[in-house]
Order: structure tokens, then C-alpha cells, then sequence
């Protein structure tokens, strides 16, 4: 495993919804990037990932409809996600600070805007549009705050189980980064007064306790991460580049994607 978690992470619940017998990594042709076309093209924060992680295995999916088997489905991470949703939501009805804010000494508030709710609609999301690429770049935020000079912050709540303290220093945390810089410039797209500093609300649930009980209980931590979004638009020129190609990218040896595809063909041919 890439974490050394207990439930796995928030990103993971967002996934997949599949059903029955449909096979989720074939995709229909009108989902496919079509060089020919002049329509913009949606393109999703998670797809963005999938590029920077390999160019082969997004080209794959984006130009030729063979996509990645999809991760499990957290359902404790869905949970710990949509508490924690109703309960900022409440203190956003109210326009008042979370006791977590209050308690790491922050001056901000839960932001309220009419968009809210489809910002945070998967599949739906904060929407750009990229010009130069014409690329339709979108991302579904968990939370944003909004300080008291007016800016927002982007805010994203993860759930683990483990030991010790949590904290964003693992090198396989850099796509929770990236994610955060994306909603920053999709914002930004939006004309929104958005600050470097976004946030993480961290849920870590015990597993020192001397009986379950029934309950799992968490400490929540809240960690500041100051984001530099500027290579986005590069990122975005490079993918529509490899979009654009008639050949497949080389295969990234660092992706198991790849090797585990390599290796199922070496064997098929004996």
C-alpha cells in the first residue's frame, strides 16, 4: 500500500459509483477527446492527477477509452465527509466561526455564496474554462472559508486512522497539494480574492483505545498548507499537447498501471 492508513482517504470516495455489471474503465466515445472537435473539453481535477502521475495511462483513458480499474469506495470516509460538512453548514447558516477555527486561532468564518452547493457537486464543481487550451477544467471543493479581509480559503477535509500525529510530510501527499492548488485557480478563473493559504481538516480516528464499544472516535486536526498554483497553466498546456498526439506517451516507470500491464503481456505471449 501507498498510505499507511486504516480507511484509505477521502479521495477515494469520490471514485466510482459503478454498477452491476458495466465495466467503468471503458469509456463511451462521446466522453473522448476528439481532436477535430471544437467544443470545449471537461476535463476534472482527478483527470489532471491521473496526467501528472502518468501521461501513458491518462492518454489511455482521456483519447482512447481504456480507463483504470476504479479504487474502493470509503464509506467511513464518505461519512467523517458529510458530518463534517452539516456541521460547518450549520455554523455557515449562522455566519458565525467553527469551534476549530476558534481553537487554532483563526479568524475566518465558513464562506457563503449561491454556488456553494454546485461547487461542491461532483461532476459539476467550480468550472473554468482555459482559453489557450479550451480545455473545461472543473472540481468539486469540500469547504471554503472566507477571512476578514474577504479572502477565501480553499478547505479539504481527509480521514485516516493511524497512529501518531497526522500530517501532510508523505510523499504520496503531493496530489493532496495539487488538489488544493486546482481549486485555488479554478477560483481564481471565478474572479475570487482566494489566499495561498488553504486549509486541511485532518480526522484521525483512535486506535488506542482499550475497548471499541461500538464507537470510533476522532481528533480533528486543523493544518494550514501555503499553495502556489502557478504551474497549473502549464500542466494544462502539456496535457492538451498529449491530447493532441497520435501516439501513445512512453510507458512511466514508476507506474504500476504500466508495469502491472507489461507484466500481464509478457505472460499472455508465454
Amino acid at each position: 500500500m501507498t498510505q499507511a492508513d486504516l480507511f484509505g482517504t477521502t479521495e477515494g470516495k469520490k471514485k466510482s459509483d459503478h454498477k452491476g455489471s458495466e465495466k467503468p474503465w471503458v469509456k463511451k466515445p462521446g466522453r473522448l477527446f476528439d481532436p477535430s472537435s471544437k467544443e470545449p473539453f471537461k476535463l476534472s481535477r482527478t483527470k489532471i492527477e491521473n496526467f501528472i502521475k502518468c501521461p501513458r495511462c491518462f492518454y489511455l483513458d482521456r483519447r482512447l477509452g481504456v480507463g483504470q480499474p476504479p479504487g474502493f469506495p470509503f464509506s467511513l470516509n464518505s461519512a467523517v465527509d458529510h458530518l463534517l460538512k452539516k456541521e460547518f453548514d450549520a455554523h455557515r447558516i449562522k455566519q458565525e466561526a467553527h469551534p476549530l477555527m476558534k481553537e487554532y486561532g483563526l479568524k475566518a468564518i465558513p464562506f457563503s455564496h449561491p454556488k456553494m452547493e454546485e461547487w461542491r457537486e461532483n461532476f459539476v464543481g467550480v468550472q473554468a474554462l482555459h482559453k489557450p487550451t479550451n480545455l473545461l477544467v472543473f472540481g468539486a471543493v469540500d469547504d471554503l472559508w472566507v477571512g476578514e479581509a474577504g479572502e477565501i480559503h480553499v478547505v479539504d477535509y481527509k480521514a485516516t486512522a493511524k497512529d501518531g500525529e497526522v500530517s501532510l510530510d508523505a510523499d504520496w501527499q503531493i496530489s493532496y497539494k495539487n488538489q488544493v492548488e486546482i481549486y485555488q485557480w479554478l477560483l481564481r478563473q471565478n474572479s475570487l480574492k482566494v489566499s495561498n493559504t488553504a486549509y486541511f481538516v485532518y480526522a484521525n480516528g483512535q486506535k488506542d483505545r482499550m475497548a471499541f464499544d461500538g464507537k470510533l472516535e476522532f481528533t480533528v486536526k486543523l493544518i494550514p498548507y501555503e499553495g502556489k498554483a502557478d504551474w497549473v497553466e502549464d500542466m494544462l498546456i502539456s496535457i492538451k499537447s498529449c491530447l493532441l498526439s497520435p501516439e501513445l506517451p512512453e510507458v512511466d516507470p514508476n507506474c504500476e498501471y504500466c508495469a502491472y500491464r507489461a507484466a500481464a503481456k509478457a505472460v499472455e505471449r508465454g
